[in-house]
């Protein structure tokens, strides 16, 4: 099934866009990501993913690219709704079983030095004291390149594998996820950002004054404090987001300075990011501080044809099966049930019959019967996002639509196999798009002139000496200045 947008129809632009787009590398720590039955590529390497040679190799391969960034997606239980439950991600491997994400991102840093480090973080299961100790010793450990998505986790798998009997109702998850990052934003400002003196002559590691208890009394948390590190290169981590629903664009509009989005329509993507920037806008924030990433698979070669039989050998070996038990944890919906030729729209459940109405009839008006395998085959490769396949003038041609038409600022691209569709990119598409003026010729430098630091991630994303938060973001209020008295923490 070849994929076409509402709005393909669209004509080429002829003229160079002057933004540099925001490049990222979308992985998981699993046999597979939105590729099911991608594994069985003979130039897949997902299954080496215990390896730290894997990590260490993309990497790499990503700087030489000169990617803004990795984002290691996670999930904390089995996608166990399709079929017989647990039986069918394990024999497809399908995002099961998944390694800590967190724990690879310190050997990537060891062998780059531009290359932001991104990461999910479920913010329903664990304490904040832990995940504030957690980012602020890894953006030590990055020198200031470590990003944070923040998640309140969906699977009733994995609630009931953290001593619940079900998932805490969605709207409620993101109220305490609120309180939640209120309560790191204080934890990370609890040291004066001068506290440690070193001062070998007074013996004095750091200043007893500047660090302090932030005493935090919740409906959801009581956490005392101080933080166990004392400030980190970026105090903040940078934040990631994701979430359409009402709950979740308020929530971003309130604490990400990315937001991840994904839809095959440009016409619908721009309004969802009309919906957000207003949002943002409506936070006192600059509408335009928000980046906005749509996730993206690009199949990319020196020609048309070329990149074409690349996507026939991935769809060859994808998993339908696989696909269908995605789909099963994304909707809450045990495809199995049905019989392979039911119309779903006509005998499906009505959440179901409302998306396929709503949604999928528009995106894909040239699909005349909604059965379980053509759901499946909608999204065995590269799951919800767009599928750009062909050479490099017509890879960016398409990516620059999707800049213009939608108003997005770069792209979360996903893989069919990996490494290589990260080296098809890196050694065909950049190219391209550095010629066109888009894509960094280099990382910028530092405004110190220091060569042995590379840039922040937060400056890839706002520009170099934008190390912090913006001082219109919610959290800037509790930041702890040097040489400055405490701020409120009411």
């Amino acid at each position: 099934m070849q994929y076409q947008d509402l709005d393909d129809s669209a004509p080429r632009p002829t003229v160079k866009s002057s933004k540099k787009w925001i490049l990222q590398c979308f992985q998981m720590a699993s046999p597979t990501h939105h590729n099911p039955g991608g594994w069985k590529h003979p130039t897949d390497k997902s299954t080496n993913y215990h390896d730290i040679s894997f990590w260490t190799d993309l990497a790499q391969i990503l700087e030489r690219g000169k990617f803004h960034g990795v984002f290691i997606a996670d999930a904390l239980g089995p996608y166990d709704v399709y079929g017989e439950g647990l039986a069918e991600p394990t024999r497809t491997g399908t995002q099961w079983g998944v390694d800590d994400p967190v724990l690879v991102l310190s050997a990537m840093a060891a062998v780059t030095k531009n290359l932001a480090l991104g990461v999910t973080q479920s913010v329903t299961y664990e304490s904040p004291y832990t995940v504030a100790r957690r980012f602020s010793t890894l953006d030590h450990l990055t020198k200031g390149r470590v990003g944070f998505n923040v998640v309140t986790s969906f699977l009733d798998s994995a609630a009931r594998s953290f001593g619940l009997t079900e998932q805490v109702p969605h709207d409620e998850r993101y109220i305490r996820a609120h309180e939640y990052m209120e309560v790191l934003y204080k934890l990370w400002s609890s040291w004066r950002e001068d506290a440690v003196v070193l001062d070998r002559e007074r013996d004095v590691y750091a200043e007893p004054s500047g660090i302090r208890k932030i005493n935090h009394e919740g409906k959801y948390f009581s956490v005392e404090g101080p933080s166990l590190v004392e400030p980190s290169p970026q105090g903040t981590p940078l934040l990631y987001q994701a979430g359409s629903s009402a709950s979740g664009v308020g929530f971003g509009a309130k604490h990400a300075e990315v937001v991840f989005m994904a839809g095959r329509s440009r016409a619908r993507i721009r309004t969802q990011v009309d919906i957000l920037r207003s949002a943002v806008e409506q936070e006192g924030r600059d509408p335009q501080s928000v980046k906005v990433l749509i996730k993206a698979l690009v199949i990319v070669d020196e020609t048309d044809e070329k990149a074409k039989a690349k996507e026939a050998e991935f769809l060859a070996v994808a998993s339908r099966e696989g696909a269908k038990v995605l789909i099963g944890g994304w909707f809450g919906i045990n495809l199995a049930q049905f019989k392979p030729d039911d119309d779903l729209l006509l005998v499906g459940p009505p959440a179901l019959q409302g998306m396929i109405r709503g949604t999928y009839q528009k995106l894909y008006p040239d699909v005349t019967k909604w059965t379980p395998d053509v759901f499946a085959d909608t999204f065995v490769l590269g799951g919800m996002g767009p599928r750009i396949v062909g050479s490099p003038t017509t890879v960016a041609d398409e990516l620059q639509l999707w800049i213009e038409e939608a108003d997005i600022d770069g792209f979360n691209l996903a893989y069919a196999v990996t490494p290589g569709t990260m080296e098809d990119i890196v050694d065909h598409l950049v190219p391209e798009l550095q010629r066109r003026g888009v894509h960094w010729l280099d990382y910028p430098s530092r405004a110190d002139g220091n060569t042995k630091l590379g840039i922040t991630a937060r400056e890839g994303v706002f520009g170099v000496g934008q190390v912090k938060l913006r001082e219109d973001h919610f959290a800037s209020k509790y930041r702890w200045r040097a040489g400055s008295e405490a701020p409120k923490l009411d």
